[in-house]
């Protein structure tokens, strides 16, 4: 949460400790700014990532994060 709003990705190194250290799902949440910045969440350890400027502002569409996603081998309901 502390990059909320700042667009420049998420806690990668964040995500990889609390997912060493928890069985539950973790959200990933703020910081998100590119296409390029929901993949390496997941990989990190994320089970879902939250986003909300992005798609405030009209920057996205949620199928283009999807997208992304898939594009990247990320399994996305």
């Amino acid at each position: 949460m502390d990059a909320d709003g700042t667009r420049s990705g998420y806690d990668l190194e964040m995500l990889r400790a609390v997912r060493a250290a928890v069985t539950v799902p973790i959200v990933a949440s703020g910081g998100a700014g590119a296409l390029d910045d929901f993949a390496p969440a997941v990989t990190a350890g994320a089970d879902a990532v939250l986003t909300a400027s992005v798609f405030h502002f009209g920057d996205f569409r949620i199928g283009q994060v999807k997208d992304a996603l898939r594009d990247a081998g990320q399994i996305v309901r």
